[in-house]
């Protein structure tokens, strides 16, 4: 049973890969396979199942779905106020190149604010607004997926992984970021520049909203939402410094005082115009699939963690491969494939009593884990928020962007043991 999974897992993941070949949508290859592992996990290891086990996973899984969930209704409402013209409305270039630039820096900084998640997101959101053809849209996703993968890394709210370690006291918030800054910014500069060396021309921007919002929404509403809305994503990690509570409950308190400001905001207006600027109404437009494939996954990947995969994985590696920077470089190719989460969890686990705070192995652990997740779209949390929300093909991803993401994640690996031995020894 113990490799059964293994090989269920492999199998509902080449599903995953071939949705479009195979015309099944991902979203019901994902649930049924994160429901067949925990069936195989029950009968096959009955001692090590029990149902605190699947509500424990279930309790975490559940943050990250509430969060997901939030983020996207704030975006949405956004989105349906016009908010992002503000600054769509800036970005005048039709240059391919040159707009692929902004969109990769924007990006990077502002996943080290919020996070890799929440930017991915938000940007999409922009990008619908700039670009007008959905597969050269689907490059600019893909670097999306990228930078914020890599701005993510070098932050200690940036990404879940290095949120694990800052929390844990593995990094410090100083020391994380003079570490991993370079090398974070070489995962994204590296395939941006390689990719840039592929476009030429200009885009065609998308045919004006003919949605009548002109008529339910003022210049001034759509001021307030988008920097209510900025705001209160921005909020999230300076609410939970300042309450110790998840980040989730941060972005459901700014969904909620959202809501309530945009009921009284339109309360007056016509009943036809209210649900396309209300939470309510938005919410019907939230893509709800995408929740549901993430639910999945995340439940597969759970079951593997349970039964002890994971923990097999990490121990052979450690066996078998003495070298801590090799290591690293193999925990962000697996992060690839498997969520980083439980794959930084259990290298917590073999490690906290090794190696003391702010060790080389743990910048590494926080640089690989976070950037190794852009090398297949489903390698992170960022990458299956766009698959969603664009419709990206695994394949196309695979093809497309794969391999000037392996690329940009070696040479930032490079570029950390190089400033590893040369600078801070």
């Amino acid at each position: 049973m113990f490799y059964l999974m293994i090989v269920v897992f492999i199998l509902g993941y080449a599903f995953i890969a071939l949705e479009h070949p195979l015309r099944i949508n991902k979203s019901a290859t994902a649930l049924l396979l994160g429901v067949l592992m925990w069936v195989l996990m029950a009968t096959g290891f009955p001692e090590l199942f029990s149902q605190n086990t699947l509500l424990g996973h279930l309790g975490g899984i559940s943050e990250i779905l509430f969060f997901l969930l939030g983020a996207m209704t704030i975006v949405e409402l956004i989105d349906s106020h016009e908010g992002f013209r503000i600054i769509t409305d800036k970005i005048s270039t039709t240059k391919k190149v040159k707009l692929l630039w902004i969109i990769a820096i924007i990006t990077f900084f502002l996943s080290a604010v919020l996070d890799n998640l929440t930017t991915a997101i938000v940007m999409v959101a922009l990008l619908r607004k700039l670009i007008g053809d959905k597969k050269e849209r689907w490059f600019y996703a893909g670097m999306v997926i990228v930078a914020a993968n890599s701005g993510g890394a070098f932050s200690p709210i940036g990404d879940v992984t290095t949120i694990m370690l800052w929390i844990g006291g593995q990094v410090t918030t100083l020391n994380i970021i003079v570490k991993t800054f370079i090398p974070s910014a070489l995962s994204m500069v590296i395939p941006l520049v390689l990719i840039s060396a592929t476009m030429k021309g200009h885009i065609q921007k998308p045919p004006g909203d003919k949605s009548d919002h002109s008529n339910s929404t003022t210049p001034l509403e759509r001021n307030i939402v988008f920097f209510l809305g900025i705001g209160f994503l921005l909020f999230v990690p300076v609410f939970k410094t300042l309450t110790s509570l998840p980040p989730y409950m941060g972005i459901l308190l700014g969904l909620g005082m959202l809501w309530v400001i945009t009921e009284i905001m339109h309360k007056a207006k016509n009943d036809a115009y209210r649900p396309m600027v209300t939470v309510a109404g938005v919410l019907r437009r939230v893509d709800t699939p995408s929740v549901l494939f993430f639910l999945g996954i995340l439940l597969a990947v759970a079951a593997l963690q349970s039964a002890g995969q994971l923990e097999m994985l990490a121990r052979s590696l450690d066996k078998h491969i003495s070298n801590l920077y090799v290591i690293n470089i193999m925990i962000g190719l697996l992060s690839s494939v498997i969520d980083n989460v439980p794959l930084v969890a259990g290298a917590i686990g073999m490690y906290h009593n090794t190696f003391h705070a702010d060790h080389f192995f743990w910048e590494m652990l926080a640089y690989c884990a976070g950037t190794g997740g852009s090398i297949l779209i489903i390698g992170s949390a960022a990458g299956v928020a766009v698959m969603g929300m664009e419709k990206i093909d695994f394949i196309w991803y695979l093809k497309k962007i794969s391999l000037w993401a392996l690329i940009g994640f070696l040479s930032g690996s490079l570029a950390y043991w190089a400033m590893s031995v040369l600078v801070f020894t």
